[in-house]
């Protein structure tokens, strides 16, 4: 299962359709008919987050599902998928893959090698997804067993803010490609059909995008910046 989930997002594209709760397009039927649009449209799996919209989409088309749920605890700024609650709301929904945040800052309950093996005991059908922010993180990542490493996180932690994926023509992206084995999926900043083309060419396993497809509201603004300009 894992290698057929594998062999059908290679060389895809990824869609996320996510929207929070202070988002205008926060609906489970919403996203769902995104991830039907998304299918239409030739993507491969979608990403997405909470239980109710990966139930919704799952419904909804025929495509594999990475599942994340996004989650606030006090003292950590770990939110992607941070504890084994999380992980077994996820399980109960099917997904094929799970995301979890694999960057090595303080996590509320549960250590990263813990859930893995947690998650390793009670459904080793299922792909781990390590959501993660360096180069250091991937290669920590790696010697746990993930089975997927993307660099989510990038530009998003305190360690990070400054990068973005695309710095100095993909150069960190090279040299994690150079320094892991493990499958990449180039996720964060891919905001343009060119820049997910130039990823694929420099030999990751797929490429997810999300705001630059799923997220009218940052779309607008971005044409409302430029034009201002």
């Amino acid at each position: 299962m894992k290698m057929d989930t594998l062999k059908t997002i290679a060389g895809g594209l990824v869609v996320s359709c996510q929207a929070l709760e202070d988002e205008p397009l926060h609906s489970s039927f919403i996203m769902a008919r995104m991830a039907v649009a998304a299918q239409a449209g030739g993507a491969v799996a979608i990403r997405t987050n909470s239980v109710e919209d990966i139930t919704a989409i799952r419904s909804a088309v025929s495509l594999p599902t990475i599942g994340i749920i996004k989650q606030d605890y006090a003292g950590s700024a770990v939110y992607i998928t941070p504890t084994k609650a999380e992980i077994d709301a996820l399980l109960a929904t099917g997904t094929e893959i799970i995301a979890m945040d694999a960057t090595m800052r303080q996590r509320p309950a549960e250590t990263l090698p813990e859930l893995v093996e947690y998650c390793r005991k009670v459904a080793p059908k299922v792909l781990l997804m390590a959501d993660i922010d360096s180069i250091a993180n991937a290669k920590y990542a790696e010697t746990l067993g993930f089975d997927i490493i993307a660099p989510t996180l990038m530009g998003y932690t305190d360690e990070t803010k400054d990068w973005n994926i695309a710095d100095n023509g993909f150069e960190r992206l090279k040299q994690m490609l150079k320094d892991i084995t493990t499958p990449i999926i180039a996720e964060g900043h891919i905001d343009t059909p060119e820049k997910a083309k130039r990823v694929l060419e420099l030999g990751v396993h797929a490429v997810v995008v999300g705001g630059a497809i799923t997220r009218p509201q940052q779309i607008t603004e971005r044409f409302v910046e430029t034009m201002k300009k």
